[in-house]
């Protein structure tokens, strides 16, 4: 008898693993009937998690982290078992704002120093001139998009909370409101930066994995109390997720794999949008240059898909840094034991792998060590205090 799941996902190419693992039957092979539940907000996916409408659901990583803590919500303790991915957003920008950008750059076009130094420039010109400050958009409070932004812009001397706003919206929603004017620029997951330069209403201004090379993003989350009691339910859950990532990587069902994404009730974008976030081959702006970079997306390659604790530290340092979240020896073994490569390792039957995958490789500052996260985030000028 098939064990019934509910997972909740929001359409981004970075549930590809779970899409294919539930569409191509593999779910279904480990005695799992799953129903994905495509949802707009972060916010619903975390809420329906945590009150048990979903058994496990796709999610932004600092939110297991934040939901774990109670930071900022209810106290809901939340296991990461599998990455669905690493990396995979990017910085779109308007058109005016990426003129007024290139302007001020005094360097590479993709260097993100040069860039978030020519931003400080723009910001400055725009307070002489008595022009409104800057927006820009980012999924979540707790989500990697507020962070990447935030490191960059801090790197150049912008204050992301003084100079300028950061506002939330949904994925699906920020093409419109770039195209609209309500917000300059946004950092999002695929395939909405493409969306948006497709519509020649936006330009890729940076990668992520510009900012950071290798970042956690999002993973397969569930409740710890779930999981004490549904552990070969969340074994069998892990290893169809990663058949799922595997056949995503191979080559030969890229054709597959974009159809069953391109579906109205999942992705839900032009096939070869999906095609070109898999590749790591975008367009970055609408006149068709295009930009490739093999380290776009990791979904199932270079041992993406088990959970790294340093990640985890990362991403609680910067709730530190941006005033989101004391900091405490106790809360970071806490931030560090919701990625869980044990129960990874465990469920696939593979050798435990110490040490940290590779590093996380932040364009500015100091090398992290999770060892270290105090001396790291005094490394930093611009930074905000929990108030």
């Amino acid at each position: 008898m098939s064990v019934p799941l509910h997972i909740g996902f929001i359409p981004l190419v970075d549930a590809a693993a779970l899409i294919v693992a539930v569409d191509k039957g593999f779910a279904a092979a480990e005695g799992l009937d799953v129903t994905l539940a495509r949802e707009v907000s972060w916010s619903n996916v975390r809420d329906k998690l945590n009150i048990g409408l979903f058994d496990a659901a796709h999610l932004l990583a600092p939110v297991a982290i934040a939901s774990s803590l109670g930071v900022a919500h209810v106290k809901v303790p939340i296991l990461a078992p599998f990455n669905l991915g690493l990396n995979g957003n990017a910085i779109t920008v308007s058109p005016a704002l990426h003129a007024a950008i290139m302007g001020e750059l005094d360097g590479e076009r993709f260097d993100p120093m040069a860039t978030a130094r020519a931003l400080a420039r723009v910001v400055a010109l725009r307070r002489k001139s008595g022009h409104e400050p800057l927006t820009f958009a980012m999924t979540f409070p707790f989500s990697t998009h507020n962070y990447q932004l935030r490191f960059w812009m801090a790197a150049g001397g912008v204050d992301p909370d003084e100079d300028l706003r950061l506002v939330v919206l949904p994925p699906p929603y920020m093409v419109d409101s770039l195209a609209n004017g309500h917000v300059d620029g946004f950092c999002v997951g695929a395939p909405w930066n493409s969306v948006a330069v497709d519509r020649g209403v936006g330009h890729i201004l940076h990668f992520v994995s510009d900012i950071l090379v290798r970042a956690a993003e999002k993973v397969l989350a569930v409740r710890q109390n779930w999981v004490g009691k549904n552990p070969d339910t969340l074994a069998g859950l892990v290893r169809a997720t990663q058949r799922g990532a595997e056949f995503i990587e191979q080559v030969d069902n890229r054709d597959e794999v974009v159809s069953l994404l391109a579906q109205p009730e999942r992705v839900g974008v032009d096939a070869d949008l999906i095609r070109r976030t898999l590749e790591g081959r975008l367009k970055v702006s609408p006149d068709g240059t295009l930009r490739e970079s093999r380290n776009y997306l990791l979904v199932g390659r270079e041992r993406a898909t088990r959970p790294d604790p340093a990640q985890a530290a990362w991403l609680y340092a910067q709730m530190v840094r941006w005033g989101q979240a004391d900091f405490s020896a106790q809360a970071l073994k806490t931030a560090m034991s919701v990625f869980r490569p044990d129960l990874y390792d465990g469920a696939l039957k593979t050798a435990a792998q110490p040490g940290a995958s590779a590093t996380i490789g932040a364009f500015d500052g100091p090398a992290f060590n999770p060892d270290d996260v105090a001396g790291y985030l005094r490394a930093f000028k611009v930074f905000r205090r929990m108030s």
